[in-house]
């Protein structure tokens, strides 16, 4: 999976962002406070080789960690021993996961393959062998109210108990951050679920506008603006080609900008005289 990196600007900047920046703007790395960054992972899969905005991206500033899934933490700073009655240092060392391709064409809920060793025989005086622990796989269907649409797709028990526990398959997608979605299936439902939010599409369920309505309302809480739902998710490779053809595109001409303002002024100053 790739990683982005922490730096300067990599989606047009709002008009917000732009007027607070001030003359000496620019955005800075929130590592080092330098222009270049410190190529640190942001971990919010909006990264390209000039970094992510993190002025507008939430996940960038509070990245929470991951759910412990296949270990538990002690939940303490220290301990004494029990032998020497000293004050000794726990530590949470988590068990590395291996996740496989097969994991981001599905939703594992966090599982992956743990590579490890056992005893030949059950004998623990007999030779280690390798072992790999495989999470058990299964595939439902679901359906996704704002997509309007039936997904197969392969989950684990664990993913089953997480919609539970969120209320349904939307919610899941939606709540779940990436550090625990584990899965670029996952991510690219969210980001195509939070740009179907954030243009309130009228595909959806054309013929019954007050069921769309009610189901936009129903997701209100996850709606961000358009510039930022176009960068959830994105593998490093994605991202950099998007922000290629971003800056490939010609700018427009201010005039041509402030004419069409003038335009329609001129037009809704009419309208009101009439």
């Amino acid at each position: 999976m790739g990683a982005s990196r922490c730096a300067a600007v990599a989606a047009p900047v709002p008009a917000a962002v732009r007027a607070g920046s001030g003359s000496g703007g620019g955005q800075r790395c929130r590592c080092t406070g330098s222009r270049r960054g410190c190529g640190r992972s942001c971990g919010c899969g909006r990264g390209s080789a000039r970094g992510c905005r993190s002025t507008t991206c939430g996940s960038c500033r509070t990245r929470p960690p991951p759910t412990p899934v296949h270990w538990r933490p002690h939940g303490l700073r220290g301990r004494r021993n029990p032998r020497t009655g000293e004050w000794e240092r726990v530590q949470d060392v988590p068990v590395p996961v291996y996740l496989p391709r097969e994991a981001h064409e599905g939703l594992w809920g966090g599982e992956g393959w743990i590579r490890g060793f056992r005893y030949a025989r059950n004998d623990k005086l007999s030779t280690r062998l390798p072992k790999t622990w495989k999470p058990q796989l299964f595939e439902r269907q679901f359906y996704s109210e704002i997509l309007d649409a039936t997904l197969t797709i392969t989950v684990t028990m664990r993913t089953l108990d997480l919609i539970d526990e969120a209320y349904g398959f939307d919610f899941y997608i939606l709540k779940t951050p990436k550090a625990d979605m584990c899965s670029k299936l996952g991510m690219d439902l969210k980001r195509t679920m939070l740009l179907r939010l954030a243009r309130r599409d009228p595909k959806l369920h054309p013929d019954d506008p007050a069921k769309r309505e009610a189901i936009y309302n129903k997701y209100k809480e996850f709606v961000i603006p358009e510039e930022e739902a176009e960068w959830v998710g994105l593998s490093l490779e994605e991202a950099i080609e998007k922000q290629r053809l971003l800056e490939k595109k010609d700018p427009v001409p201010l005039f041509k900008v402030y004419a069409e303002e003038l335009v329609n002024q001129l037009k809704e100053q009419a309208e009101k005289k009439q």
